[in-house]
Protein backbone atom coordinates (compact mmCIF):
# COMPACT_ATOMS: atom_id res chain seq x y z
CA UNK A 1 0.00 0.00 0.00
CA UNK A 2 1.23 3.53 -0.80
CA UNK A 3 0.84 6.77 1.25
CA UNK A 4 0.72 10.09 -0.59
CA UNK A 5 3.75 10.92 2.54
CA UNK A 6 6.02 7.52 0.30
CA UNK A 7 6.19 9.30 -2.73
CA UNK A 8 9.43 10.89 -4.00
CA UNK A 9 10.00 12.76 -6.94
CA UNK A 10 12.74 10.65 -8.82
CA UNK A 11 15.60 12.90 -10.42
CA UNK A 12 16.20 12.70 -14.05
CA UNK A 13 19.44 11.50 -15.50
CA UNK A 14 20.04 14.86 -16.88
CA UNK A 15 19.35 16.29 -13.20
CA UNK A 16 21.78 13.83 -11.67
CA UNK A 17 24.50 14.68 -13.81
CA UNK A 18 23.87 18.39 -13.17
CA UNK A 19 23.70 17.56 -9.13
CA UNK A 20 27.06 15.47 -9.53
CA UNK A 21 29.10 17.86 -11.89
CA UNK A 22 28.03 21.21 -10.96
CA UNK A 23 29.29 23.82 -13.29
CA UNK A 24 32.68 25.68 -11.39
CA UNK A 25 32.80 29.37 -10.54
CA UNK A 26 29.37 29.08 -9.09
CA UNK A 27 28.71 31.69 -5.46
CA UNK A 28 25.84 32.09 -3.08
CA UNK A 29 24.67 34.39 -5.06
CA UNK A 30 23.73 31.75 -8.15
CA UNK A 31 21.56 29.76 -5.72
CA UNK A 32 19.62 32.93 -5.33
CA UNK A 33 18.90 33.24 -9.11
CA UNK A 34 18.66 30.22 -9.74
CA UNK A 35 16.06 29.63 -7.20
CA UNK A 36 14.24 32.79 -8.92
CA UNK A 37 14.50 31.30 -12.39
CA UNK A 38 13.14 27.80 -11.02
CA UNK A 39 9.99 29.78 -9.47
CA UNK A 40 9.46 30.93 -13.07
CA UNK A 41 10.50 34.77 -12.91
CA UNK A 42 11.97 36.16 -15.61
CA UNK A 43 12.39 39.36 -14.62
CA UNK A 44 14.14 41.06 -11.59
CA UNK A 45 14.38 44.66 -10.72
CA UNK A 46 16.92 46.49 -8.51
CA UNK A 47 20.21 48.24 -7.83
CA UNK A 48 23.56 46.90 -7.20
CA UNK A 49 25.53 47.57 -3.53
CA UNK A 50 29.21 46.52 -2.56
CA UNK A 51 27.21 43.90 0.08
CA UNK A 52 25.06 42.49 -2.70
CA UNK A 53 26.74 41.82 -5.34
CA UNK A 54 27.57 38.08 -5.39
CA UNK A 55 23.74 38.08 -6.38
CA UNK A 56 24.68 40.62 -9.36
CA UNK A 57 27.59 38.90 -10.46
CA UNK A 58 25.51 36.02 -10.64
CA UNK A 59 22.75 37.70 -13.08
CA UNK A 60 25.44 37.56 -15.71
CA UNK A 61 25.00 33.55 -15.40
CA UNK A 62 21.56 33.51 -15.37
CA UNK A 63 18.73 33.71 -18.20
CA UNK A 64 17.17 36.51 -15.72
CA UNK A 65 16.48 40.17 -17.46
CA UNK A 66 17.70 42.57 -14.84
CA UNK A 67 16.41 46.21 -15.13
CA UNK A 68 17.45 48.30 -12.88
CA UNK A 69 16.81 51.81 -11.60
CA UNK A 70 18.57 54.62 -9.92
CA UNK A 71 17.13 54.65 -6.83
CA UNK A 72 16.05 52.14 -4.74
CA UNK A 73 12.46 53.31 -3.62
CA UNK A 74 12.16 53.57 -7.75
CA UNK A 75 12.88 49.85 -8.20
CA UNK A 76 10.59 48.99 -5.65
CA UNK A 77 7.33 50.58 -7.66
CA UNK A 78 8.46 49.49 -10.49
CA UNK A 79 8.38 45.68 -9.27
CA UNK A 80 5.32 46.50 -7.50
CA UNK A 81 3.77 47.85 -11.05
CA UNK A 82 5.16 44.81 -12.78
CA UNK A 83 3.18 42.23 -9.75
CA UNK A 84 0.31 44.15 -10.45
CA UNK A 85 0.23 43.34 -14.02
CA UNK A 86 1.59 40.09 -14.29
CA UNK A 87 0.15 38.72 -11.35
CA UNK A 88 3.25 37.01 -10.27
CA UNK A 89 5.76 38.12 -7.82
CA UNK A 90 8.50 40.78 -8.55
CA UNK A 91 11.65 39.87 -7.49
CA UNK A 92 13.33 43.14 -6.39
CA UNK A 93 17.50 42.46 -5.29
CA UNK A 94 18.75 45.71 -2.97
CA UNK A 95 21.79 45.91 -0.67
CA UNK A 96 22.14 46.55 2.95
CA UNK A 97 21.63 49.42 5.28
CA UNK A 98 21.35 52.65 3.13
CA UNK A 99 20.21 50.59 -0.05
CA UNK A 100 17.23 48.55 1.40
CA UNK A 101 16.25 51.12 4.11
CA UNK A 102 15.69 53.36 0.50
CA UNK A 103 12.94 50.77 -0.26
CA UNK A 104 10.74 51.46 2.82
CA UNK A 105 7.98 53.46 0.91
CA UNK A 106 7.59 51.06 -2.40
CA UNK A 107 6.95 48.52 -0.01
CA UNK A 108 4.63 50.32 1.98
CA UNK A 109 2.68 51.31 -1.21
CA UNK A 110 3.15 47.18 -2.67
CA UNK A 111 1.59 46.48 1.08
CA UNK A 112 -0.71 48.90 0.99
CA UNK A 113 -2.33 47.76 -2.57
CA UNK A 114 -1.19 44.12 -2.28
CA UNK A 115 1.75 43.63 -4.57
CA UNK A 116 3.26 40.65 -4.86
CA UNK A 117 7.10 41.85 -4.26
CA UNK A 118 9.58 39.76 -3.35
CA UNK A 119 12.64 42.19 -1.59
CA UNK A 120 16.04 40.50 -1.43
CA UNK A 121 18.57 42.70 0.12
CA UNK A 122 22.26 41.71 1.28
CA UNK A 123 23.45 41.74 5.21
CA UNK A 124 26.52 42.39 6.71
CA UNK A 125 28.68 39.47 7.04
CA UNK A 126 27.49 36.74 9.05
CA UNK A 127 30.15 37.55 11.81
CA UNK A 128 28.76 40.82 12.58
CA UNK A 129 24.94 40.48 12.95
CA UNK A 130 23.65 39.50 16.10
CA UNK A 131 22.99 43.40 17.36
CA UNK A 132 26.97 43.86 17.87
CA UNK A 133 28.43 47.38 16.63
CA UNK A 134 30.68 45.77 14.97
CA UNK A 135 31.93 48.94 12.47
CA UNK A 136 30.56 47.21 9.27
CA UNK A 137 29.85 49.83 6.09
CA UNK A 138 25.64 49.52 6.53
CA UNK A 139 25.71 47.84 9.32
CA UNK A 140 22.27 47.96 11.43
CA UNK A 141 21.74 46.45 14.82
CA UNK A 142 18.45 44.42 13.40
CA UNK A 143 17.78 45.36 9.45
CA UNK A 144 14.85 43.00 9.24
CA UNK A 145 13.43 44.85 12.03
CA UNK A 146 12.67 47.67 10.14
CA UNK A 147 11.27 46.04 7.52
CA UNK A 148 8.55 43.55 10.24
CA UNK A 149 5.89 46.11 10.12
CA UNK A 150 5.87 46.96 6.51
CA UNK A 151 5.96 43.73 4.91
CA UNK A 152 3.96 40.07 5.04
CA UNK A 153 6.64 38.18 5.96
CA UNK A 154 10.59 38.42 6.83
CA UNK A 155 13.01 35.05 5.73
CA UNK A 156 16.43 35.19 7.51
CA UNK A 157 19.14 33.27 5.48
CA UNK A 158 22.58 32.14 6.94
CA UNK A 159 23.73 29.38 5.45
CA UNK A 160 23.75 29.23 1.58
CA UNK A 161 21.83 25.67 1.79
CA UNK A 162 18.93 28.12 3.08
CA UNK A 163 18.82 30.03 0.34
CA UNK A 164 16.75 27.76 -1.76
CA UNK A 165 13.99 27.46 0.90
CA UNK A 166 13.72 30.85 2.22
CA UNK A 167 13.25 32.14 -1.05
CA UNK A 168 10.33 29.61 -1.77
CA UNK A 169 9.00 30.09 1.18
CA UNK A 170 9.06 33.94 0.58
CA UNK A 171 7.93 33.26 -3.26
CA UNK A 172 4.65 31.27 -1.74
CA UNK A 173 3.99 33.97 1.34
CA UNK A 174 3.95 36.98 -1.68
CA UNK A 175 1.48 35.16 -3.73
CA UNK A 176 -1.06 33.69 -1.22
CA UNK A 177 -3.84 35.81 -0.97
CA UNK A 178 -4.13 39.01 -0.01
CA UNK A 179 -0.48 39.20 -2.01
CA UNK A 180 2.42 41.54 -0.75
CA UNK A 181 5.83 42.21 -0.34
CA UNK A 182 7.65 39.48 1.53
CA UNK A 183 11.82 40.56 2.84
CA UNK A 184 14.70 37.98 2.26
CA UNK A 185 17.89 39.01 3.47
CA UNK A 186 21.15 37.04 2.92
CA UNK A 187 25.36 38.22 4.18
CA UNK A 188 27.54 39.54 1.97
CA UNK A 189 29.91 36.15 2.64
CA UNK A 190 27.16 33.82 2.04
CA UNK A 191 26.16 35.38 -0.88
CA UNK A 192 30.18 35.69 -2.08
CA UNK A 193 31.70 32.35 -1.42
CA UNK A 194 31.73 29.41 -3.76
CA UNK A 195 29.57 26.77 -3.60
CA UNK A 196 29.79 23.17 -4.80
CA UNK A 197 25.74 22.83 -4.14
CA UNK A 198 24.01 21.31 -6.92
CA UNK A 199 22.33 23.91 -9.15
CA UNK A 200 18.78 24.38 -8.35
CA UNK A 201 16.19 23.51 -11.21
CA UNK A 202 12.95 22.80 -9.84
CA UNK A 203 11.23 24.58 -6.57
CA UNK A 204 7.59 24.13 -5.77
CA UNK A 205 6.01 27.14 -3.96
CA UNK A 206 2.88 26.88 -4.74
CA UNK A 207 0.16 29.57 -2.92
CA UNK A 208 -2.06 28.12 -0.81
CA UNK A 209 -5.91 28.87 -1.68
CA UNK A 210 -7.64 30.78 0.70
CA UNK A 211 -11.18 29.12 0.59
CA UNK A 212 -14.19 30.55 2.46
CA UNK A 213 -16.11 28.90 5.05
CA UNK A 214 -19.43 27.16 3.38
CA UNK A 215 -21.55 27.95 6.25
CA UNK A 216 -20.76 31.47 5.80
CA UNK A 217 -21.19 31.90 2.04
CA UNK A 218 -24.47 29.98 2.51
CA UNK A 219 -25.88 32.88 4.85
CA UNK A 220 -24.56 35.41 2.82
CA UNK A 221 -26.52 33.67 -0.36
CA UNK A 222 -29.52 33.47 1.49
CA UNK A 223 -29.74 37.49 2.79
CA UNK A 224 -28.39 38.63 -0.72
CA UNK A 225 -31.29 36.69 -2.18
CA UNK A 226 -34.09 37.76 -0.57
CA UNK A 227 -32.83 41.76 -0.22
CA UNK A 228 -34.63 44.23 -1.44
CA UNK A 229 -32.13 46.92 -2.22
CA UNK A 230 -28.86 45.01 -2.58
CA UNK A 231 -25.62 46.09 -3.61
CA UNK A 232 -22.11 45.80 -4.11
CA UNK A 233 -19.02 48.03 -3.24
CA UNK A 234 -15.81 46.26 -5.24
CA UNK A 235 -12.31 46.46 -4.03
CA UNK A 236 -9.16 45.70 -5.08
CA UNK A 237 -9.15 42.58 -3.80
CA UNK A 238 -11.37 41.84 -7.03
CA UNK A 239 -8.68 43.18 -9.59
CA UNK A 240 -5.83 41.14 -7.66
CA UNK A 241 -7.56 37.76 -7.44
CA UNK A 242 -8.69 38.43 -11.32
CA UNK A 243 -12.57 38.13 -10.35
CA UNK A 244 -13.97 40.72 -12.35
CA UNK A 245 -16.23 38.23 -14.81
CA UNK A 246 -17.84 36.47 -11.49
CA UNK A 247 -18.17 39.89 -9.96
CA UNK A 248 -20.30 40.98 -12.85
CA UNK A 249 -22.04 37.53 -13.13
CA UNK A 250 -23.33 37.78 -9.64
CA UNK A 251 -24.05 41.41 -9.68
CA UNK A 252 -26.54 40.66 -12.84
CA UNK A 253 -27.80 37.40 -11.12
CA UNK A 254 -29.09 39.78 -8.06
CA UNK A 255 -29.59 42.92 -10.22
CA UNK A 256 -27.64 44.86 -7.72
CA UNK A 257 -25.65 48.47 -8.42
CA UNK A 258 -22.01 47.75 -7.91
CA UNK A 259 -19.14 50.69 -7.05
CA UNK A 260 -15.85 50.21 -7.29
CA UNK A 261 -13.10 51.73 -4.89
CA UNK A 262 -10.11 53.87 -5.92
CA UNK A 263 -8.01 50.33 -5.64
CA UNK A 264 -10.73 48.38 -7.44
CA UNK A 265 -10.87 50.66 -11.01
CA UNK A 266 -11.75 47.92 -13.39
CA UNK A 267 -13.31 46.00 -11.15
CA UNK A 268 -16.94 46.63 -12.97
CA UNK A 269 -17.54 47.85 -16.61
CA UNK A 270 -17.33 51.45 -15.91
CA UNK A 271 -21.05 51.44 -18.51
CA UNK A 272 -22.80 48.48 -16.65
CA UNK A 273 -26.68 49.91 -16.35
CA UNK A 274 -25.61 48.35 -12.87
CA UNK A 275 -22.12 50.79 -13.05
CA UNK A 276 -22.17 53.54 -10.02
CA UNK A 277 -18.28 54.30 -11.29
CA UNK A 278 -16.36 55.16 -8.75
CA UNK A 279 -17.53 58.14 -6.76
CA UNK A 280 -16.87 57.30 -3.59
CA UNK A 281 -16.36 61.25 -2.88
CA UNK A 282 -19.63 61.98 -2.73
CA UNK A 283 -22.41 62.15 -0.85
CA UNK A 284 -25.02 60.98 -3.34
CA UNK A 285 -23.09 57.75 -3.50
CA UNK A 286 -22.76 57.68 0.34
CA UNK A 287 -26.46 57.84 1.02
CA UNK A 288 -27.04 55.50 -2.20
CA UNK A 289 -25.01 52.93 0.12
CA UNK A 290 -26.26 53.60 3.37
CA UNK A 291 -30.11 52.69 1.95
CA UNK A 292 -29.12 49.47 1.04
CA UNK A 293 -30.42 46.34 2.76
CA UNK A 294 -27.76 44.06 2.29
CA UNK A 295 -24.31 45.45 1.39
CA UNK A 296 -21.61 43.05 -0.52
CA UNK A 297 -18.11 44.47 0.38
CA UNK A 298 -15.59 42.42 -2.28
CA UNK A 299 -12.11 42.92 -1.66
CA UNK A 300 -12.26 45.99 0.66
CA UNK A 301 -11.41 47.03 4.11
CA UNK A 302 -13.79 50.37 3.92
CA UNK A 303 -10.80 52.42 4.70
CA UNK A 304 -10.74 56.13 5.02
CA UNK A 305 -10.88 56.62 1.16
CA UNK A 306 -13.55 54.21 0.06
CA UNK A 307 -15.93 55.17 3.22
CA UNK A 308 -15.88 58.65 2.33
CA UNK A 309 -13.37 59.34 4.96
CA UNK A 310 -15.09 57.13 7.39
CA UNK A 311 -18.89 58.80 7.17
CA UNK A 312 -20.28 56.15 6.08
CA UNK A 313 -22.66 54.39 8.24
CA UNK A 314 -24.29 51.13 6.78
CA UNK A 315 -28.07 50.76 7.94
CA UNK A 316 -28.60 47.64 6.38
CA UNK A 317 -26.89 44.23 7.04
CA UNK A 318 -23.35 43.97 5.58
CA UNK A 319 -21.01 41.11 3.93
CA UNK A 320 -17.60 41.45 3.87
CA UNK A 321 -15.56 39.09 1.76
CA UNK A 322 -11.69 39.81 2.65
CA UNK A 323 -8.21 38.02 2.32
CA UNK A 324 -6.79 40.47 4.69
CA UNK A 325 -7.71 38.87 8.29
CA UNK A 326 -6.80 42.37 9.86
CA UNK A 327 -9.06 44.26 7.57
CA UNK A 328 -12.37 41.84 8.41
CA UNK A 329 -15.01 43.53 10.28
CA UNK A 330 -12.17 46.39 11.20
CA UNK A 331 -14.59 49.32 10.16
CA UNK A 332 -17.70 47.96 10.57
CA UNK A 333 -19.50 45.16 11.77
CA UNK A 334 -20.36 42.57 9.17
CA UNK A 335 -20.84 39.10 7.95
CA UNK A 336 -17.16 38.29 7.62
CA UNK A 337 -15.89 35.97 5.12
CA UNK A 338 -11.87 35.67 5.36
CA UNK A 339 -11.52 34.55 1.65
CA UNK A 340 -10.02 34.83 -1.69
CA UNK A 341 -12.45 37.66 -3.79
CA UNK A 342 -12.59 34.68 -6.35
CA UNK A 343 -12.99 31.97 -4.71
CA UNK A 344 -15.96 33.62 -2.61
CA UNK A 345 -17.75 35.14 -5.17
CA UNK A 346 -17.50 31.67 -6.81
CA UNK A 347 -19.50 30.13 -4.00
CA UNK A 348 -21.92 32.74 -3.86
CA UNK A 349 -22.60 32.12 -7.77
CA UNK A 350 -23.26 28.50 -6.90
CA UNK A 351 -25.98 28.78 -4.51
CA UNK A 352 -27.51 32.75 -4.27
CA UNK A 353 -31.25 33.06 -6.11
CA UNK A 354 -31.64 34.90 -9.14
CA UNK A 355 -33.38 38.01 -8.42
CA UNK A 356 -34.75 40.77 -10.76
CA UNK A 357 -35.21 44.41 -9.99
CA UNK A 358 -36.42 46.53 -13.07
CA UNK A 359 -35.92 49.52 -11.02
CA UNK A 360 -32.22 48.83 -10.40
CA UNK A 361 -30.23 50.56 -13.66
CA UNK A 362 -33.27 53.65 -13.13
CA UNK A 363 -31.84 54.00 -9.53
CA UNK A 364 -28.06 53.79 -10.92
CA UNK A 365 -28.84 57.04 -13.31
CA UNK A 366 -30.51 58.74 -10.69
CA UNK A 367 -27.46 58.50 -8.50
CA UNK A 368 -25.35 59.10 -11.52
CA UNK A 369 -27.33 62.38 -13.09
CA UNK A 370 -26.94 63.88 -9.41
CA UNK A 371 -23.63 63.29 -8.89
CA UNK A 372 -22.94 65.00 -12.43
CA UNK A 373 -25.15 68.27 -11.65
CA UNK A 374 -23.07 68.55 -8.44
CA UNK A 375 -19.81 68.20 -10.33
CA UNK A 376 -21.38 70.32 -13.25
CA UNK A 377 -22.52 73.12 -10.35
CA UNK A 378 -18.28 73.60 -9.40
CA UNK A 379 -17.52 75.64 -12.90
CA UNK A 380 -14.58 72.65 -13.44
CA UNK A 381 -14.69 72.27 -16.95
CA UNK A 382 -11.02 72.31 -17.26
CA UNK A 383 -10.57 69.68 -14.85
CA UNK A 384 -12.86 67.20 -16.81
CA UNK A 385 -11.60 68.13 -20.41
CA UNK A 386 -7.84 67.37 -19.46
CA UNK A 387 -9.48 64.15 -18.04
CA UNK A 388 -11.48 63.41 -21.45
CA UNK A 389 -8.62 63.92 -23.09
CA UNK A 390 -6.18 61.93 -21.41
CA UNK A 391 -9.08 58.62 -21.48
CA UNK A 392 -9.57 59.59 -25.70
CA UNK A 393 -5.92 59.57 -26.13
CA UNK A 394 -5.10 56.40 -24.16
CA UNK A 395 -5.97 53.27 -26.13
CA UNK A 396 -8.31 50.71 -24.44
CA UNK A 397 -6.17 48.21 -22.37
CA UNK A 398 -3.02 50.48 -22.12
CA UNK A 399 -2.43 50.72 -18.22
CA UNK A 400 -2.23 53.97 -16.96
CA UNK A 401 -0.02 55.15 -13.59
CA UNK A 402 -0.87 57.92 -11.72
CA UNK A 403 0.83 59.46 -9.14
CA UNK A 404 -0.77 61.59 -5.86
CA UNK A 405 -1.74 64.95 -8.56
CA UNK A 406 -4.87 67.11 -8.40
CA UNK A 407 -5.57 65.33 -11.75
CA UNK A 408 -5.34 61.58 -10.55
CA UNK A 409 -7.93 62.39 -7.60
CA UNK A 410 -10.14 63.40 -10.44
CA UNK A 411 -8.93 59.96 -11.94
CA UNK A 412 -10.06 58.00 -8.74
CA UNK A 413 -13.79 58.83 -9.59
CA UNK A 414 -14.11 60.26 -12.70
CA UNK A 415 -11.67 58.05 -15.00
CA UNK A 416 -12.94 55.44 -17.05
CA UNK A 417 -10.41 52.91 -16.83
CA UNK A 418 -11.94 50.55 -19.89
CA UNK A 419 -10.48 46.91 -18.44
CA UNK A 420 -9.44 45.41 -15.67
CA UNK A 421 -6.31 45.79 -13.93
CA UNK A 422 -5.17 49.27 -16.27
CA UNK A 423 -5.75 51.89 -13.79
CA UNK A 424 -3.18 51.91 -10.80
CA UNK A 425 -2.36 54.79 -8.46
CA UNK A 426 -0.36 54.88 -4.80
CA UNK A 427 -3.22 55.78 -2.56
CA UNK A 428 -3.06 52.65 -0.80
CA UNK A 429 0.17 54.30 1.11
CA UNK A 430 0.16 57.56 -0.56
CA UNK A 431 3.30 58.43 -0.98
CA UNK A 432 4.90 60.66 -3.90
CA UNK A 433 6.97 59.73 -6.83
CA UNK A 434 4.68 56.50 -7.88
CA UNK A 435 3.98 57.03 -10.94
CA UNK A 436 6.53 57.21 -13.53
CA UNK A 437 8.75 54.49 -11.76
CA UNK A 438 5.92 52.24 -12.08
CA UNK A 439 5.13 52.60 -15.35
CA UNK A 440 8.33 51.44 -16.19
CA UNK A 441 7.98 48.31 -14.49
CA UNK A 442 4.60 48.03 -16.28
CA UNK A 443 6.40 48.35 -19.67
CA UNK A 444 8.61 46.05 -18.70
CA UNK A 445 6.25 43.17 -18.33
CA UNK A 446 4.21 43.95 -21.92
CA UNK A 447 6.32 46.33 -23.64
CA UNK A 448 3.73 45.58 -26.50
CA UNK A 449 1.31 48.11 -25.42
CA UNK A 450 2.50 51.96 -24.57
CA UNK A 451 1.86 53.08 -20.89
CA UNK A 452 1.14 56.25 -19.26
CA UNK A 453 2.48 57.95 -16.36
CA UNK A 454 0.82 61.14 -14.85
CA UNK A 455 2.45 62.83 -12.35
CA UNK A 456 2.18 66.44 -10.80
CA UNK A 457 5.82 68.61 -10.99
CA UNK A 458 6.42 67.84 -7.13
CA UNK A 459 6.06 64.01 -7.71
CA UNK A 460 7.88 64.46 -11.16
CA UNK A 461 10.99 65.06 -9.21
CA UNK A 462 10.78 62.32 -6.98
CA UNK A 463 11.66 60.41 -10.54
CA UNK A 464 14.18 62.61 -12.67
CA UNK A 465 16.97 60.07 -12.42
CA UNK A 466 14.60 57.11 -14.25
CA UNK A 467 14.42 59.17 -17.63
CA UNK A 468 17.91 57.23 -17.59
CA UNK A 469 16.16 53.98 -17.15
CA UNK A 470 13.31 54.58 -19.56
CA UNK A 471 16.38 55.50 -22.12
CA UNK A 472 18.75 53.21 -21.24
CA UNK A 473 16.12 50.21 -21.96
CA UNK A 474 13.96 52.19 -24.33
CA UNK A 475 10.73 51.45 -22.61
CA UNK A 476 7.60 52.64 -23.97
CA UNK A 477 6.55 54.74 -21.66
CA UNK A 478 5.01 58.51 -22.10
CA UNK A 479 4.95 60.79 -18.70
CA UNK A 480 2.54 63.47 -18.59
CA UNK A 481 4.09 66.20 -16.27
CA UNK A 482 1.08 68.48 -14.70
CA UNK A 483 3.46 71.40 -14.01
CA UNK A 484 1.67 73.49 -11.61
CA UNK A 485 4.51 75.38 -9.86
CA UNK A 486 4.41 73.44 -6.50
CA UNK A 487 2.61 70.81 -4.19
CA UNK A 488 -0.69 72.12 -5.69
CA UNK A 489 -2.95 69.53 -3.46
CA UNK A 490 -1.24 70.66 -0.66
CA UNK A 491 -1.43 74.55 -1.36
CA UNK A 492 -5.32 73.97 -2.22
CA UNK A 493 -5.46 71.65 1.30
CA UNK A 494 -3.76 74.72 3.16
CA UNK A 495 -5.53 77.48 1.62
CA UNK A 496 -9.00 76.12 2.34
CA UNK A 497 -8.06 75.49 6.02
CA UNK A 498 -5.53 78.02 7.05
CA UNK A 499 -5.81 81.44 4.20
CA UNK A 500 -2.75 80.97 3.35
CA UNK A 501 -0.16 77.96 1.65
CA UNK A 502 3.19 77.52 3.46
CA UNK A 503 6.12 75.20 1.73
CA UNK A 504 4.39 74.34 -1.04
CA UNK A 505 5.86 76.23 -4.19
CA UNK A 506 8.57 74.89 -5.97
CA UNK A 507 11.58 76.21 -7.68
CA UNK A 508 12.10 73.72 -11.11
CA UNK A 509 13.43 72.87 -14.00
CA UNK A 510 12.50 73.02 -17.75
CA UNK A 511 11.29 69.41 -17.45
CA UNK A 512 10.86 69.20 -21.92
CA UNK A 513 14.43 70.53 -21.66
CA UNK A 514 15.72 68.35 -19.28
CA UNK A 515 14.17 65.27 -21.01
CA UNK A 516 15.52 66.18 -24.52
CA UNK A 517 18.94 66.46 -21.96
CA UNK A 518 18.30 62.32 -21.68
CA UNK A 519 17.78 61.77 -25.12
CA UNK A 520 13.80 61.73 -24.72
CA UNK A 521 11.60 63.59 -26.60
CA UNK A 522 9.92 66.36 -24.53
CA UNK A 523 7.08 68.22 -25.70
CA UNK A 524 5.42 71.42 -24.27
CA UNK A 525 1.56 70.72 -24.65
CA UNK A 526 -1.80 73.12 -23.69
CA UNK A 527 -5.16 72.09 -22.54
CA UNK A 528 -6.54 72.52 -25.94
CA UNK A 529 -3.49 70.39 -27.85
CA UNK A 530 -2.92 67.63 -25.23
CA UNK A 531 -5.04 65.14 -27.00
CA UNK A 532 -3.40 65.34 -29.54
CA UNK A 533 0.21 65.50 -27.88
CA UNK A 534 -0.42 62.47 -26.24
CA UNK A 535 -1.63 60.33 -28.89
CA UNK A 536 0.97 61.04 -31.09
CA UNK A 537 3.26 60.36 -28.07
CA UNK A 538 1.74 57.03 -27.12
CA UNK A 539 1.94 55.94 -30.56
CA UNK A 540 5.58 56.44 -31.02
CA UNK A 541 8.05 53.72 -29.68
CA UNK A 542 10.23 54.66 -26.98
CA UNK A 543 9.79 56.87 -23.72
CA UNK A 544 8.94 60.66 -24.37
CA UNK A 545 7.80 63.22 -21.96
CA UNK A 546 4.79 65.65 -22.13
CA UNK A 547 4.39 69.06 -20.05
CA UNK A 548 1.00 70.33 -19.00
CA UNK A 549 1.54 73.82 -17.36
CA UNK A 550 -1.96 73.98 -15.80
CA UNK A 551 -3.52 74.84 -12.03
CA UNK A 552 -6.08 72.71 -11.36
CA UNK A 553 -8.65 72.44 -8.28
CA UNK A 554 -10.23 69.79 -6.93
CA UNK A 555 -13.97 69.28 -6.59
CA UNK A 556 -15.75 69.97 -3.46
CA UNK A 557 -15.64 67.32 -0.92
CA UNK A 558 -19.31 66.07 0.68
CA UNK A 559 -17.87 64.51 4.14
CA UNK A 560 -17.28 67.89 5.83
CA UNK A 561 -19.74 70.34 7.76
CA UNK A 562 -17.82 73.16 7.09
CA UNK A 563 -14.73 73.87 4.60
CA UNK A 564 -11.39 72.45 5.02
CA UNK A 565 -9.05 70.24 3.85
CA UNK A 566 -10.66 67.13 2.33
CA UNK A 567 -8.17 64.59 2.84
Amino acid sequence: MTHDHDLVLRPTPAQTDAALNPPPGRNGGDLVVETLAGLGATTVFGLPGQHALGMFDALRRSSLRYIGLRVENNAGFAADAYGRITGEAAPLLLSTGPGALTSLAALQEAAAASAPVLAISSQIPTAGLGGGRHGYLHELPDQAASFRGVVKSVHTVRTQSQIPSAIAAAWKSALTAPHGPVWVEIPQDVLLSPTALPVVTAMDATPDDLVPRPELTAVAADLLSKAARPAIIAGGGVVRSDASGKLLALAEKLDAPVVTTFGGKGAYPWEHPLSMQSWLEDRHTTDFLEESDVLLVVGSGLGELSSNYHTFKPRGRVIQIEADLGKLESNHPALGIHADARLALQALLETVEERTDASAPQRVRDLLSRVGERIAAQELTLEQELLASVRRALPAGSPSFWDMTILAYWAWSAFDPRGTNTMHSAQGAGGLGYGFPAALGAAAADPARPVLAVSGDGGALYSIAELATARQYDLPVTWLIIDDGGYGILREYMTDAFGQATATELARPDYAALAESFGIPGIRTTPETLETDLAKALSTPGPSVLVLPAVLRMFAPTHLGQAGPSR
